[in-house]
C-alpha cells in the first residue's frame, strides 16, 4: 500500500507542472511558446491567438493527465505486471512528446499568417 501512494504522488509531482503550463496557456492573452529558449510568435503572426493559447494549452493538460492511466492496471492487477506499466508510461512520456511536437507543428501551419 505504501508504494502505491508513494507512487501517486510522484506521478501527481510529474504530472503538475505539465498540466499547470496548460492551465497558464489556455488563459494567456498573449501568444504561447512551445519549444524552450524560442521566443514565442508575436501576436500580429497569428490569426488567431485565443484558439491557438487553447490548443496548445490543452494540449499540454492532456499531456500531463496522460501519466495518469498506465497507473490504473496497477492497482487493479497488483504490481505483477509491472514491466508493463512501466513500457506504457514509457511511451506515454516520450511518445507524447513526438505527438506533441507534431502537433504543435500542426497549429502553426494552420494558425501563423504566411
Amino acid at each position: 500500500m505504501a508504494e502505491t501512494i508513494i507512487t501517486i504522488v510522484t506521478v501527481a509531482i510529474s504530472a503538475a507542472p505539465m498540466i499547470i503550463i496548460g492551465i497558464v496557456q489556455y488563459n494567456s492573452k498573449e501568444p504561447v511558446g512551445f519549444w524552450s529558449g524560442k521566443e514565442p510568435p508575436k501576436r500580429e503572426q497569428i490569426t488567431d491567438v485565443k484558439a491557438y493559447n487553447r490548443k496548445h494549452g490543452i494540449m499540454w493538460i492532456v499531456y500531463g493527465l496522460g501519466y495518469f492511466p498506465w497507473f490504473v492496471p496497477m492497482i487493479i492487477f497488483g504490481e505483477k505486471y509491472v514491466l508493463i506499466y512501466m513500457a506504457l508510461f514509457l511511451i506515454e512520456c516520450i511518445g507524447g512528446i513526438f505527438v506533441m511536437i507534431a502537433y504543435h507543428n500542426k497549429l502553426d501551419r494552420r494558425y501563423l499568417k504566411k
